[in-house]
């Protein structure tokens, strides 16, 4: 099992509506490296934790799993969309997406509260300069973020 971050903006999309959602597809990513992460290496089973972005303070908010690997994202086929590429198409898709389903909601876990947790030491979105809105997670960083949220590993397996 791999372990992953991925952020939203609270006002766009938070962790609530994932919920009442109950699942969705993750489109509009158009950065390569991240692409390339949801393309090639998210499985099924995998465990996210669902970052507001963009809010103060930004937060961990959520636990969500992968549903549906990597597969192309028709937003970008699309002219009226926001994600539209005209170099992308459904014979050649440039972009890729994932679909999550939500597993468990969390206390808020603050990236000023991230910042000063020594177990957190080398999480890449601590780092400076890092803006990937996708990106894996050390299962050590994963589990230390779970327990500042009053839980474990096993508990969200168990979801």
């Amino acid at each position: 099992m791999n372990f992953w971050l991925m952020k939203s903006e609270l006002d766009v999309y938070p962790y609530d509506r994932l919920v009442e959602d109950g699942g969705t597809h993750w489109d509009g990513v158009r950065n390569y490296q991240a692409r390339n992460m949801m393309r090639d290496d998210m499985k099924i089973g995998d465990l996210v934790l669902f970052y507001h972005s963009n809010c103060k303070p930004p937060h961990v908010g959520g636990i969500a799993r992968i549903k549906r690997e990597g597969y192309p994202d028709h937003t970008s086929w699309d002219a009226s969309s926001n994600y539209h590429d005209p170099k992308s198409t459904p014979e050649n898709p440039r972009w890729f997406m994932v679909d999550l389903d939500p597993v468990t909601e969390v206390p808020p876990v603050s990236l000023p509260d991230m910042r000063v947790n020594p177990s957190l030491e080398g999480m890449l979105l601590l780092r400076k300069g890092q803006r990937l809105s996708v990106q894996p997670v050390e299962q050590t960083h994963f589990e230390a973020v779970l327990a500042m949220a009053g839980t474990t590993l096993d508990d969200v397996l168990k979801s």
